[in-house]
């Protein structure tokens, strides 16, 4: 790899331990995925927020990144972390773990990272430009800005895109580059509807009949940011995808020529068995809505469903999750939801600790029907938020 004078006297050592152990991290992984150059980034959303899942270790690491000095040089977002920062009693958190918590999102905004944590930043204050060369680590967030924005991000690990929000680089390889952004494979969609939770069973149905590979979507219409975000969260968690086309919607569909590229359809019977999949069990304890977060549209529709509505099944709890940005701008929105359960900023139900007091949660995503099992040891049910609301209605 061919380093500048300046990066090769940050890898030196030369401007401090902390930017040092970004770039030594940044210059290992461009080795191994066959990088000749750095190149430069505009931002960062960075992984490994919650203390769940980065633990006593990731917390140590933190701390030597700050005693290094490191900084990050370019605007950097944080992901979802364990708990709301006010309201993590509702949670049913201790206050050990809440302690933990607050420790790591203040260690990280002591590196100059905003202390906003939500896994739609680009609903928020970072919003790369179309070309933009970023590095996002949240699996859904990421595929978002290079398929619905074409910016240009990898799939970075959490400490990755920590080292890239430091130097304000990344390694050029991957899907930074023009000739590996190509479609794989053509989805034909068959008779799809307008719904989100349509396109959550679409992502499932592409995610697990093609694992990795960049495919490109016929038949789809008029995709709000909404439905890219669903549809990339599904599609991330069922298989590994991390850039997708849609013909007539994104901004890269027109530049590939996918004559000649393997066809597959996505029709009833794939959507029932993505479906299938997913919905183990029907008598739940914890319905949990916002997987990725609530949008300001989506705070708005679940608001007028339970407009007028009470709460009458008072054995389920209801946690709807979103940001602190998108919480504060929905006041209406939140005192109507608020009537049946939390509206909780800055976390979800798959970085919580959630195994501590649940066994059966239902959700409307196909990212936490995925995970829910693996991360938190739950059953799930999995529906459209109308069919899960009438549980408690």
């Amino acid at each position: 790899m061919i380093l500048t004078d300046e990066e090769q006297a940050i890898f030196d050592g030369e401007k401090g331990a902390g930017a040092q152990k970004a770039m030594e991290l940044v210059v290992a992984l461009g080795k191994i995925y066959g990088a000749d150059s750095l190149v430069d980034i505009t931002s960062a959303h960075l992984s490994g927020a919650s203390y769940k899942t980065i633990g006593e270790g990731g917390l140590k690491y933190l701390s030597d990144m700050v005693a290094g000095g490191a900084k990050v040089s370019v605007p950097s977002t944080l992901n979802p972390v364990g708990m709301d920062r006010e309201r993590w009693k509702e949670m049913h958190i201790g206050p050990e773990f809440a302690e933990k918590q607050l420790q790591i999102i203040e260690l990280y905004g002591k590196m100059g990272i905003r202390k906003t944590c939500s896994c739609t930043p680009y609903i928020g204050d970072n919003v790369p430009g179309f070309g933009d060369h970023v590095a996002w680590a949240e699996s859904s967030a990421l595929s978002v800005v290079n398929s619905y924005f074409g910016a240009r991000t990898n799939r970075e690990g959490g400490p990755g895109a920590l080292a890239a929000a430091i130097l304000g680089k990344t390694a050029n390889y991957g899907l930074h580059l023009t000739e590996n952004r190509r479609p794989t494979v053509v989805v034909d969609v068959e008779d799809m509807g307008g719904s989100v939770f349509d396109y959550s069973v679409l992502g499932q149905a592409v995610g697990m009949a093609i694992g990795k590979g960049i495919p490109y979507f016929r038949g789809l219409k008029d995709i709000s940011i909404e439905d890219a975000k669903t549809l990339s969260a599904a599609m991330a968690a069922a298989g590994s995808v991390a850039l997708w086309h849609a013909e007539g919607c994104t901004p890269e569909a027109g530049d590939f020529d996918v004559s000649g590229l393997e066809h597959i359809s996505i029709g009833d019977a794939e959507r029932k068995a993505a479906y299938d999949k997913l919905n183990t069990v029907e008598d739940v304890q914890l319905i949990a809505l916002g997987c990725p977060h609530l949008t300001p549209k989506e705070m708005h529709d679940i608001a007028a469903l339970l407009k007028g509505k009470k709460k009458k099944n008072k054995d389920v709890e209801v946690w709807f999750c979103t940001s602190e940005s998108v919480r504060s701008q929905c006041q209406d929105d939140v005192r109507i939801m608020e009537e049946f359960g939390p509206v909780l900023a800055d976390t979800c139900m798959v970085v919580a600790p959630i195994e501590g007091t649940f066994q059966r949660t239902a959700t409307n995503s196909a990212k936490a029907g995925n995970y829910l099992p693996t991360l938190c040891s739950q059953k799930v049910k999995f529906a459209d938020i109308s069919d899960l609301l009438k549980v408690i209605e």
